[in-house]
């Protein structure tokens, strides 16, 4: 037994093993999800965050500012929400007439390829053989561990609210260099907290030169068009 967690585990050897068992297994089922998003026609989106960054409030508002192009039929959004417990934020995304299918991990700290692949199932009997463009999942309020699932998506994208503070990148290094978008979320705030901008874009550049960064705040509105004209460049590229 493990002498550090109790957790079974007879040699570290033992724990590499199943655990890149555990990671093979994924990506193979990421793979197949990664295809039947792309017969649905979308481009999937893994929001990645610290609980309380405004990963649903910036669903919302995205929805919002795209809800003219999604009435005239140029852009269908569908949304795989993921929490530990709760369908809260599913209600939330629902009461703006998208598509939406809540996965209750259960006490899962990340959501995986095979949770996604149950929740593809229910937003197809949603959609009635309708396909998407822009399928954003996500995942479980969390900087660590969905960083080492890959769920089938095209973008990985990691929010930074401004309370959180501006040295995150450099504490939890593994998701910002996964990631190709960075969001800076409640930039409305940057007036109450010891936070820099500038800091936090150069902190995740290090890591990762190639993150494409946006600083926004859905209160104001300020930054969002950048966000949006981004998505919009996202749909038409198809990928």
């Amino acid at each position: 037994m493990c002498e550090t967690c109790g957790c079974g585990a007879v040699s570290d050897s033992v724990v590499v093993n199943v655990y890149k068992s555990l990671l093979e297994n994924n990506d193979a089922q990421a793979r197949l999800n990664r295809r039947r998003m792309e017969k649905l026609g979308a481009v999937a989106i893994n929001l990645i965050s610290s609980p309380g960054s405004g990963k649903t409030t910036l669903l919302e508002r995205t929805i919002d500012m795209l809800s003219g192009d999604m009435l005239s039929g140029k852009v269908r959004i569908g949304v795989i929400e993921g929490d530990i417990e709760t369908d809260r934020d599913a209600q939330r995304i629902r009461a703006k007439g998208v598509p939406v299918v809540q996965i209750t991990t259960g006490g899962a700290c990340h959501l995986n390829a095979g949770l996604v692949a149950k929740g593809l199932n229910a937003l197809e009997e949603q959609l009635n053989g309708q396909g998407l463009n822009l399928l954003f999942i996500e995942n479980v309020g969390n900087l660590v561990c969905p960083a080492a699932f890959d769920l089938g998506e095209h973008l990985r994208v990691v929010l930074l609210s401004v309370p959180e503070g501006d040295d995150k990148p450099l504490k939890y290094p593994k998701i910002f260099l996964s990631s190709q978008v960075f969001l800076i979320t409640k930039t409305d705030l940057l007036p109450y907290f010891d936070f820099s901008l500038s800091n936090a874009q150069d902190y995740a550049k290090r890591i990762n030169p190639n993150l494409v960064t946006f600083g926004l705040s859905t209160v104001s509105g300020i930054g969002m068009q950048g966000w949006i004209d981004y998505l919009i460049k996202l749909h038409l590229r198809g990928k």
